[in-house]
C-alpha cells in the first residue's frame, strides 16, 4: 500500500514539474499580456475610486427590480458577496487544474491571457459609462445621511493612487453602470462554458450567475439596469472578441493521437503476417525486386503499384 502511494506521489510530482516547466515557457512568451491585464485591473479600480469623489447622494431612483424583489437588508448584504467569492475562487482553481489532473484541455497561461482580454474591454466600456452619468447610489453606505456617501477632497495624490484600500474598494459609490461583479462572473462562466468539460458544472454555473444577479438587486448594491446592461454587454464583447482572438490549442486531443498511431501499427503488422499488406503484394507474372521493382517473364523491369 505504501509502495503504491509512493509511486503515485512520484508520478504526481513529475507531472507537476513537467506542467510547471511548460507553463513557465508560455509565461515567458506571454508575460506582457498578463502584466498588461493586471495593470488594467488597477486602472479600473483607480477609475472606480475616482468617480466616488463625484458622487452625490440623492433619492433612490424608481426601479422595477426593487419593486419585484424584496430588500434583503444591510445585515444580509454579505450573501451576494459570498456567492461572488464562490464563483471567483472556483474559476481560479479550475484554471490551475492542469498542474494536478492528468486529463487537461487548457494551458493556464493561455486561458488567463484570454480572460484578461475580455475583462479589459468590458472594464474600459464600464469606465466610459459610469463617468458619463453619475447616478445616486442605492447601496446603504451611498444614501443620504451616510458619512461614506461623499468623499472629501483628497489630501494628496497618493490617497487617490492607493485607492484608500481596502475601504475604497468595499465602500465605493458612483460606479454603477454596469456591474463589475457581473463582468467577472459572466466572463468566468462564459470561459468555462467553452473550455470546461463537465456539462453539469456548466449548468450549475449559469444558475449561480442568475441567482447572483437577483441577489445584487435584492441587496440594493446596483440598479436593475446595471445588471441588464452587464448581461448583454459582456456576452457581446466575449462573442466578438472570441472570433478575433486565435483559438486555443486543445490539449485533450493529444491524448488520443498516440493510441491511433499504435493501433495503425498493430493492424499493419497483422496484415504483413497474413500476407495482406497493401505495401507488399506478390505480382502474378514476375518476382519481387528490391525497392518495389518487378521483373516479369519478358525481362522488363517496372514499378509495381
Amino acid at each position: 500500500m505504501s509502495f503504491n502511494l509512493g509511486r503515485e506521489a512520484s508520478k504526481f510530482w513529475k507531472r507537476f514539474c513537467s506542467e510547471m516547466a511548460t507553463e513557465l515557457n508560455l509565461l515567458a512568451e506571454n508575460w506582457k499580456y498578463i502584466l498588461g491585464g493586471l495593470i488594467c485591473q488597477y486602472i479600473h479600480g483607480l477609475a472606480a475610486h475616482g468617480v466616488h469623489y463625484l458622487h452625490r447622494p440623492g433619492p433612490i431612483l424608481q426601479d422595477w427590480g426593487f419593486f419585484l424583489l424584496p430588500e434583503l437588508g444591510q445585515d444580509k448584504a454579505y450573501i451576494s458577496e459570498t456567492v461572488f467569492t464562490l464563483i471567483f475562487l472556483s474559476f481560479v482553481l479550475w484554471t490551475f487544474h492542469p498542474f494536478i489532473l492528468k486529463v487537461k484541455k487548457i494551458y493556464t497561461v493561455h486561458i488567463w491571457c484570454r480572460v484578461f482580454a475580455f475583462l479589459v474591454v468590458c472594464q474600459f466600456l464600464r469606465i466610459i459609462t459610469f463617468y458619463s452619468t453619475q447616478l445616486p447610489g442605492p447601496n446603504y453606505h451611498c444614501r443620504e445621511g451616510s458619512n461614506l456617501a461623499r468623499l472629501p477632497p483628497p489630501d494628496s495624490v497618493f490617497e487617490v493612487l492607493l485607492i484608500n484600500f481596502p475601504g475604497g474598494v468595499l465602500y465605493g459609490c458612483g460606479d454603477l453602470i454596469f456591474s463589475s461583479h457581473m463582468i467577472f462572473s459572466l466572463v468566468f462562466v462564459l470561459t468555462y462554458n467553452k473550455y470546461g468539460t463537465n456539462s453539469f458544472i456548466k449548468l450549475i454555473a449559469w444558475l449561480t450567475v442568475i441567482f447572483q444577479s437577483l441577489l445584487i438587486i435584492a441587496s440594493r448594491k446596483h440598479y436593475t439596469v446595471d445588471i441588464v446592461v452587464a448581461w448583454y454587454t459582456v456576452n457581446l464583447v466575449v462573442f466578438f472578441l472570441d472570433k478575433k482572438l486565435p483559438e486555443l490549442p486543445d490539449r485533450s486531443m493529444a491524448l488520443f493521437l498516440p493510441l491511433v498511431r499504435s493501433k495503425s501499427k498493430e493492424e499493419e503488422q497483422h496484415k504483413v503476417l497474413n500476407g495482406n499488406s497493401t505495401d507488399f503484394q506478390q505480382p502474378k507474372n514476375g518476382r519481387i525486386m528490391s525497392e518495389g521493382n518487378v521483373k516479369g517473364e519478358n525481362g522488363v523491369s517496372g514499378l509495381y503499384l
